[in-house]
C-alpha cells in the first residue's frame, strides 16, 4: 500500500461513517495505519464530513507529529496513537453512535445475549473506567488511550476489536481502516440489540461461554469454516 491509497481508504472510511448514520456533523474520525513507514493518516479536526478532501487528510508520525497537511490533525489523535501503539492496528474509528454511546454513558459493559456479537467478540463488549480528574486535566486525549489500553490488561484486542469509553463512547479498531469501519458498524448493531434485549427481558442471561466460543472460532479460529477458502 502506499501513503496515496492509505490517504484514500482513510477518507472513504470517514465518508462511510456518514452514510451509516454513525456520525453527526463533526462527532467522529477515522484513522489509518501506514507501518513500513509509521505514519498515520487522520481526519482533519472539526471539518464536516461531508466537506472532506483527499488532500485535507492529515499525515502524522507515530509520536503525533505532523509531516504532511495544512489543517490540525483531529483532537483524538493522541488516542488513535496508543491503540496503534499497543494493539497492532492498522485503522481506528471513534464515533458518538447512538447506542454504543449510550451504553458507555450508562458506564456499562454490553454482555454478550446473542450470535451476532459472539460472531466478531469473544465474550462483553469492554467499558473502561472513568478517567481521574488529573488525567481530564492533564493530557486528556492520550490518557483516554492509556485507560484503553489499561482495561485490555488479559483481554485479546482481537478477540474485542472494540471498546466503551466510559461517559464518552466508541472506538473500535481492525487490520485496516476498512475493518475498523466495519466494526464501528456492527458494534452499534450489537449495542441497539442489547438495548432491545433488555428492554423485553431485563434478567436476560449472556450466552454461555461454550456458545460464544463455537460461534466466535467457526469465523476466527485456526480452525474457521465461515466463507470461502482463502487463495
Amino acid at each position: 500500500m502506499t501513503l496515496d491509497e492509505l490517504r484514500r481508504e482513510v477518507l472513504e472510511a470517514n465518508r462511510e461513517l456518514v452514510r451509516r448514520g454513525l456520525v453527526l456533523y463533526t462527532f467522529g474520525n477515522a484513522s489509518g495505519l501506514w507501518l513500513r513507514q509509521g505514519l498515520v493518516v487522520i481526519k482533519p479536526s472539526g471539518v464536516p464530513f461531508e466537506e472532506l478532501t483527499e488532500e485535507q487528510m492529515v499525515v502524522t508520525d507515530l509520536d503525533g507529529r505532523v509531516v504532511e497537511g495544512r489543517l490540525r490533525p483531529s483532537s483524538d489523535l493522541a488516542t488513535h496513537l496508543e491503540i496503534y501503539r499497543a494493539f497492532g492496528a492498522g485503522g481506528v474509528v471513534h464515533t458518538h453512535s447512538t447506542y454504543a454511546t449510550a451504553w458507555a454513558q450508562a458506564g456499562r459493559e454490553i454482555p454478550c445475549y446473542g450470535t451476532t456479537q459472539a460472531d466478531y467478540c469473544r465474550g462483553p463488549v469492554p467499558v473502561t473506567a472513568p478517567l481521574e480528574a488529573t488525567e481530564i486535566s492533564g493530557d486528556y486525549e492520550r490518557n483516554t488511550g492509556r485507560t484503553i489500553v489499561r482495561r485490555f490488561s488479559g483481554l485479546n484486542p482481537r478477540e474485542a476489536p472494540w471498546v466503551l469509553v466510559h461517559g464518552h463512547g466508541p472506538f473500535t479498531w481492525g487490520a485496516t481502516p476498512r475493518e475498523a469501519l466495519f466494526h464501528a458498524v456492527i458494534l452499534e448493531e450489537v449495542a441497539r440489540l442489547a438495548w432491545l434485549t433488555v428492554s423485553l427481558n431485563p434478567a436476560a442471561e449472556p450466552l454461555p461461554q461454550v456458545h460464544i466460543d463455537r460461534h466466535f472460532l467457526r469465523k476466527h479460529g485456526p480452525q474457521a469454516s465461515y466463507g470461502q477458502p482463502k487463495d
